[in-house]
């Protein structure tokens, strides 16, 4: 078998390539080639994204050589490289599409499909960097860690912040984590360092698996109500979107704190905004946002009770150089017959 390997300025392709030596992928490749989607910087990798998340694989140039090399390969590692239909119709001999991203926006779900390739993906690839961040935004917020430096390096030497009369600790805190996935797992076991009190909804996992890890299972409101802490860990979809609305915003302690380092749409902008303005709620930190990157005038940036940062929660070297051994783990599944746990389109593996 032969493998293709495409790296970028986040994986290089000295990285991407250790996809084919992990064990249980290495004996099956006899040859392995490289290339790399180039980007000028990281803005540029942001404006490649998103028009990738506008028009599709096809919006975008691959690399000049990508077609030919794809031609007879069997197993394609990529990470922000778009793979359109125009590609993959050359690719004759090709089995497995293994992406180092959660997102599949940049690959031609469909035209794999039809052509009986199966697509894996890599959600978990930056988990333990989103956990940590997670966890250092609920710091950074409650203790206003982001303000003081601020004003410090303004030549203020600032003594009241909103939360100046109350400010918590995460030791004793109750903490509510949305989602209990890999990344809400993560916050969770973080947190028992604190000694926080952790509250869990969700309702895709057991209670007994919950409460075995020392967490407390319970309903959104309740949560809600009990946790001085709120942190977002479910992914958008139609169910979720709005999924913090007013009405649960109000359910909120006036004293209590709302982080999402999950996606944008999860929370209702305008009624964030006023729970936060009118403080129903005493402050939120957030890394994500429905437009990236953000205009001036978004209504959060002018408040001085909510920490912002430029979606840097998955952002470290690890997240990316480990990811292709990550990505070794699923391919190995499916070359040994196995169902790998992330795979785009599981209806390959019935043909």
């Amino acid at each position: 078998m032969k493998g293709l390997a495409v790296g970028d300025l986040l994986l290089p392709t000295s990285k991407m390539v250790n996809l084919f030596e992990v064990e249980g992928v290495r004996e099956h490749i006899d040859e392995v080639l490289a290339t790399e989607f180039k980007n000028k910087d990281r803005a540029d990798i942001r404006t490649t994204w998103r028009i990738v998340e506008e028009k599709g694989p096809e919006g975008v140039e691959p690399p000049a050589d990508l077609a030919d090399l794809i031609s007879d390969v069997e197993i394609a590692a990529i990470h922000i490289c778009p793979l359109s239909s125009n590609i993959i119709s050359r690719a004759k001999n090709l089995k497995i599409i293994s992406t180092a991203r959660g997102g599949i926006e940049n690959i031609d779900i469909t035209a794999a499909t039809e052509r009986g390739i199966a697509v894996l993906n890599t959600p978990h690839h930056n988990a333990e960097a989103v956990a940590e961040y997670t966890v250092g935004l609920m710091l950074a917020e409650t203790r206003s860690i982001c303000r003081s430096h601020h004003e410090l390096k303004t030549g203020t030497w600032r003594e009241y912040y909103p939360n100046t009369e109350f400010i918590p600790e995460l030791n004793d805190s109750t903490v509510g984590i949305v989602g209990y996935g890999r990344n809400g797992r993560l916050v969770a076991q973080k947190l028992r360092s604190f000694a926080s009190h952790i509250l869990v909804h969700d309702p895709y996992v057991s209670d007994r698996e919950i409460e075995s890890a020392g967490c407390r299972s319970v309903d959104l409101p309740t949560l809600l109500h009990e946790s001085d802490i709120v942190t977002l860990h479910v992914r958008l979809t139609p169910e979720t979107r709005g999924l913090i609305n007013e009405e649960r915003l109000r359910m909120m302690k006036p004293n209590a704190y709302l982080i999402n380092t999950a996606r944008a749409g999860l929370i209702e902008l305008r009624a964030f905004h006023r729970a936060l303005s009118e403080k129903w709620i005493t402050g939120a930190a957030v890394d994500v946002y429905e437009t990236e990157p953000v205009s001036p005038d978004y209504p959060l940036l002018a408040l001085d009770n909510v920490t912002v940062t430029n979606h840097r929660a998955g952002d470290t070297r690890n997240s990316y150089w480990k990811a292709p051994l990550l990505m070794g783990e699923q391919v190995t599944k499916l070359l040994r017959g196995e169902r790998p746990d992330f795979i785009v389109n599981p209806e390959v593996l019935k043909s």
